[in-house]
């Protein structure tokens, strides 16, 4: 496959954007829109296919399509398609939710769960869906009289100040949240304005043979065949606002949800992925890029493959194991496998080449220019910093991944708590009302935890940790180690001897603790590792990287400003914050390695073909084999099957999980749920020769719903299109 420079790529691909005082126009593929700046795209926009006003996306008016777009808890997209408050999102997004609900007597991923009315629908503690009701480009009131070369202490101090009191009276006068965030690095800024809403119920969850098909296999892979996807409903209070949970709480009432068009598609239709991206880096320079590629990435995954392995097994050969560790191993998993296609598209695509490239260029054109004086000096900083700090980030993250990957270290802060209230108390008595509430606060953990299955985590990491960290080993470490004779696993047996693998340990030295037995958790050999390394990191690792961030903050926002005003070759989107944007392509197949028969869309029948009884990411529920072997489809039917699965050409990035996927008339067609793994490393790097995001065909959500789950009570409040000749 042809693979085009960065610098042509640039020139051709990007993107448009409304900067303060920069207004240019060039059509493209990529770009992660800002909803208020879709003005500035629709002549581009409708060219490629759309088919509705901008204004029915989004407007100030409050009637936009983005009131019904939320925030699912705090990193995921969920979708509004009824006017009862029902929300489609994604299986995964769902899950940790779930995992919360489910237990050996109610094992939701094996069995699923259907709501049959509302009264069945299962309250979820803790969960929120926040709406986005206006953003406003605030930069002028928070950059006015700031000097760019400014130092970003001092610039900070200021714009901290001018932030809390703009977000002040915004609150005030919208009677909403009110939130203002950096855009370009700092070099612009919105208000967003929102509501959440914290009463929120579980509804429709498929079992994991359907929400979860393919597991790790497939997970970032095309072809893809997962049903990815839950539903849950908002309920409010008085007047419709948001209110804690209540018996008495209704329905959320709205007129802005997505119309569901289950008519399909056909390749080359234009689409919209609505939603919530996470991060993006795609303005950051060719060294820290190389950071991410030859240390972070490859670091991460030789940790987590470790730990994965470890999980794997006892999960396997317990049940009990599985449900405390199916949503933990899910979250892990993910981005191990995604930084794997990570550092492959980088290396295949020669990304870091292709920013030195770009930097020469733009090298070039900062010598010549006369009005940024601090322009030619910004990527050679950018290189003295950064190279100096790389063993030191290499020590960091094996001590992100390798020690707080063992759980009881991480966990043994709760240990660090009690010491801490041991010594402020004034008696014992209140003393042992502290400790008991921070225990009580700790005993979630046990719910979701197995000593057993840490213990070869601990076996699995700490050499890893030890023989590849460069020599940042607190003393803690080297001495518990040599005590047990160099033998990994007699210092394992030793450590977990600490009463943190058992809550009843635990709460039995609550019980027994007075302000004078300090040495009770101080001799804890979890809570040792945990001190060590704490004090380790504070001392030796963490000084030297938030220098290092500090410095590259301030760099990385002069480049940014730089490159939007010396180059006049392309215009540039903001990456992505976990804010709403809006972006736009085609339902495009591919072919990454060359010709492969591969299509732009999968079907039910192709699931069916890999059902494999005797491997759990593989085993099709057998109410699907039956439907499936009946052709019991009903009318979400077409060819004689039901499609799964699609991919397009949309940039989207993590957070877009379960983001609405729209048509050209701004109907709901899928649910975003994943990115094909030569296309990752699109937070850094997009290519629109390899870049795809996957999505759940709406046909198939709606069979499952109907046909498998028996809730087709749900429909009837959807607005559906589409169905025209189409039998029940």
């Amino acid at each position: 496959m042809r693979k085009t420079t960065l610098f042509s790529c640039i020139i051709k691909t990007t993107l448009s954007l409304v900067m303060v005082g920069n207004f240019c126009h060039i059509y493209a593929k990529e770009g992660m829109w800002l909803p208020p700046t879709l003005k500035s795209r629709e002549a581009d926009m409708k060219k490629q296919g759309l088919d509705i006003p901008i204004e029915q996306l989004y407007n100030d008016a409050g009637t936009g399509l983005n009131n019904a777009v939320v925030l699912f808890g705090r990193g995921c997209t969920g979708e509004i398609i009824s006017s009862k408050g029902l929300v489609l999102t994604n299986h995964h997004c769902g899950y940790g939710t779930v995992q919360g609900l489910s237990s050996k007597e109610h094992d939701y991923f094996a069995n699923g769960f259907w709501a049959m009315n509302n009264s069945e629908e299962l309250p979820c503690g803790g969960l929120t869906v926040t709406f986005i009701r206006r953003m406003e480009n605030v930069t002028d009131r928070i950059l006015n009289g700031i000097d760019d070369t400014l130092s970003e202490a001092a610039r900070d101090k200021v714009i901290s100040v001018r932030i809390k009191n703009l977000e002040k009276g915004y609150k005030v006068a919208s009677g909403m949240d009110a939130q203002i965030k950096p855009y370009y690095n700092g070099n612009q800024y919105w208000v967003i304005l929102s509501e959440t809403y914290r009463d929120i119920r579980l509804v429709g969850f498929p079992p994991n043979g359907i929400g979860t098909f393919g597991g790790d296999t497939d997970n970032w892979m095309w072809p893809r065949h997962t049903g990815d996807f839950s539903m849950f409903r908002v309920y409010a209070g008085k007047d419709n606002k948001p209110a804690d949970y209540s018996k008495d709480n209704k329905p959320y009432q709205t007129s802005q949800y997505f119309t569901i068009n289950a008519g399909g598609y056909k390749e080359g239709d234009f689409t919209m992925v609505y939603g919530f991206p996470g991060t993006t880096m795609e303005y950051i320079s060719s060294y820290q890029l190389n950071q991410i590629y030859s240390i972070i990435d490859p670091i991460r995954i030789e940790a987590r493959t470790k730990r994965l392995n470890a999980w794997t097994n006892h999960m396997t050969a317990s049940r009990d194991v599985f449900l405390k560790y199916t949503s933990k191993r899910a979250g892990v998993a993910n981005g191990w496998k995604k930084w794997q296609g990570e550092v492959r598209g980088l290396r295949l695509n020669n990304v870091v080449a292709k920013k030195e490239a770009y930097e020469k260029t733009f090298q070039g054109l900062a010598v010549n220019d006369n009005t940024l004086p601090y322009a030619d000096d910004l990527l050679s900083s950018m290189a003295v910093k950064s190279m100096a700090v790389n063993d030191v980030l290499s020590a960091d993250e094996y001590i992100k991944e390798a020690v707080y990957g063992i759980e009881i270290i991480p966990h043994a802060a709760v240990l660090d708590k009690m010491l801490n209230a041991m010594r402020s108390a004034n008696s014992d008595t209140k003393l042992r009302d502290t400790l008991q509430k921070i225990a009580k606060q700790a005993s979630g953990f046990y719910k979701n935890y197995d000593a057993a299955t840490d213990m070869d985590v601990f076996t699995s990491l700490m050499p890893l940790y030890i023989q590849k960290c460069n020599g940042y080993i607190p003393g803690a470490f080297t001495k518990q180690l040599q005590e047990h004779g160099n033998s990994y696993a007699d210092w394992c047996a030793y450590v977990f001897g600490s009463v943190l693998t058992d809550e009843n340990k635990l709460n039995a030295l609550v019980n027994s603790l007075t302000m004078a037995d300090a040495e009770k958790i101080q001799n804890d050999p979890a809570w040792q590792l945990y001190h060590a390394i704490v004090e380790f990191r504070r001392e030796k690792i963490t000084p030297t990287v938030a220098k290092y961030n500090d410095d590259l903050a301030y760099l990385n926002r002069l480049y940014m400003n730089a490159q939007y005003k010396l180059d006049k070759t392309k215009t540039f989107f903001p990456d992505a914050n976990l804010t709403l944007r809006l972006t736009y392509g085609q339902v495009q197949g591919i072919d990454p390695d060359g010709p492969a028969g591969y299509s732009f869309q999968t079907n039910i029948d192709e699931a069916i073909a890999k059902n494999n009884p005797d491997v759990e990411e593989f085993r099709v529920p057998e109410k699907l084999k039956e439907l499936n072997a009946k052709k019991d489809y009903g009318r979400w039917q077409t060819n004689n099957t039901v499609p799964i699965a699609f991919i397009a050409s949309n940039h989207t990035s993590g957070g877009n999980s379960g983001s609405p996927v729209l048509n050209a008339k701004g109907e709901l067609i899928g649910t975003n749920f994943d990115r094909i793994w030569e296309g990752t490393m699109s937070d850094l790097y997009f290519d629109t020769n390899l870049c795809r995001n996957i999505s759940l065909d709406v046909r198939y959500t709606l069979f499952v719903i109907e046909k498998f789950g028996g809730a087709g009570w749900l429909l009837k409040e959807m607005n559906i299109v589409g169905l025209e000749n189409k039998k029940r």
